[in-house]
């Protein structure tokens, strides 16, 4: 079977899943008839980007156009937008393992290829290298209050905080930017290079979120990357979670982990562990997101032989679980599990 043959065979058959490919890959985005429609090919909210779930007479099911920037294809197309910098052959591989053909392990050649941005990544991941640098740490801050707020204890060098971040109110605001306080949390790869900045912006006035479209937005690289936590001692196990929050959440419950946030559910899918990690316990939201990206992930992990076991939240996510049963009730559920996996530890 020729290369060209199997590309379109690929298409085909995530075609015939278009569904549950957008649900995968673009849980921001809603089903509107026969169409799934999201804001732009990196998943943000919105509905310029239109693709067709089902076949009507000549028009293909799986194909999609951007009516914003006027782009268009089918879903190799579209996961290689998704994905970010990497390769038509990681692309493939990726639809592979969503088709449940083959595990999508990053061979090293390939991981140190995608890992090469392009011009345009490179400047967006200078921009946040460089953003995160003018940060300060985020005791005393806004930034602090916010997640004490939501019972949140457990901090680090991985997060700073910025009172005056350039801010867009929405996708379509014809103002000039104006400026904001922000929670800054640095994004890094598997060797600990900044490759992004995640961004939450905040109303020091109710101490929460700010009340504006998608207040929680990336500037830089995410794909396989996380914002990582370390406990001080080097240990073989981590816990990778989805939202900062509910990472944290855990973190402050069990603060001798290792942690890594990777902030969506399909990113959690896609992450890549630095060197020397055996197991890792992959804390998923409860909802269906949560679920089919963790257990992309495991079988990502099991093939690179690295055990793995699941935290599940008894509510929606882990914070909620911090807020509502507190700090103590979150560790013996967390350590219940663990244990129940077979990890020894001493509960102290």
């Amino acid at each position: 079977m020729s290369a060209r043959r199997s590309i379109a065979d690929l298409s085909a058959a995530l075609a015939d899943r278009a569904e549950s490919f957008c649900r995968q890959y673009f849980p921001e985005g809603r089903k509107q008839g026969n169409y799934w429609q999201v804001g732009d090919t990196s998943g943000a909210k919105g509905q310029s980007l239109a693709i067709r779930l089902q076949a009507q007479g000549e028009r293909k099911a799986g194909s999609w156009q951007d009516f914003a920037t006027g782009e268009y294809g089918d879903l190799i197309d579209l996961l290689q937008e998704r994905l970010g910098s990497v390769t038509l052959k990681e692309t493939l591989r990726e639809a592979r393992s969503f088709l449940g053909e083959a595990p999508c392990p990053a061979a090293p050649r390939d991981t140190q290829r995608a890992e090469r941005p392009d011009a345009a990544s490179a400047k967006r991941i200078a921009r946040a290298r460089k953003l995160f640098a003018a940060g300060k740490p985020v005791l005393g801050t806004p930034a602090a209050t916010y997640l004490q707020g939501r019972g949140i204890t457990r901090l680090g060098p991985a997060l700073r905080y910025h009172p005056r971040v350039f801010l867009r109110q929405g996708e379509d605001d014809p103002d000039q930017p104006r400026r904001a306080p922000a929670l800054l949390a640095k994004i890094t790869d598997k060797r600990g290079q900044i490759t992004g900045c995640a961004r939450v912006y905040l109303d020091p006035s109710t101490d929460g979120l700010a009340t504006i479209e998608r207040p929680k937005r990336i500037l830089g690289q995410l794909h396989g990357h996380a914002i990582r936590f370390w406990a001080g001692a080097g240990r073989s196990d981590l816990i990778v979670g989805e939202g900062l929050e509910n990472t944290l959440s855990i973190g402050t419950a069990l603060p001798e982990f290792d942690l890594a946030s990777c902030l969506t559910a399909t990113h959690l899918g896609l992450f890549i562990p630095s060197p020397g990690i055996q197991r890792i316990w992959i804390a998923r939201d409860n909802d269906d997101a949560g679920r089919n990206a963790s257990i992309r992930l495991r079988n990502q992990l099991e093939y690179r032989g690295i055990s793995c076991g699941y935290l599940v939240p008894e509510l929606g996510d882990f914070n909620d679980d911090l807020r509502t049963f507190g700090r103590d009730a979150l560790r013996r559920s967390l350590l219940g599990a663990m244990k129940a996996n077979g990890l020894e530890i001493e509960d102290g």
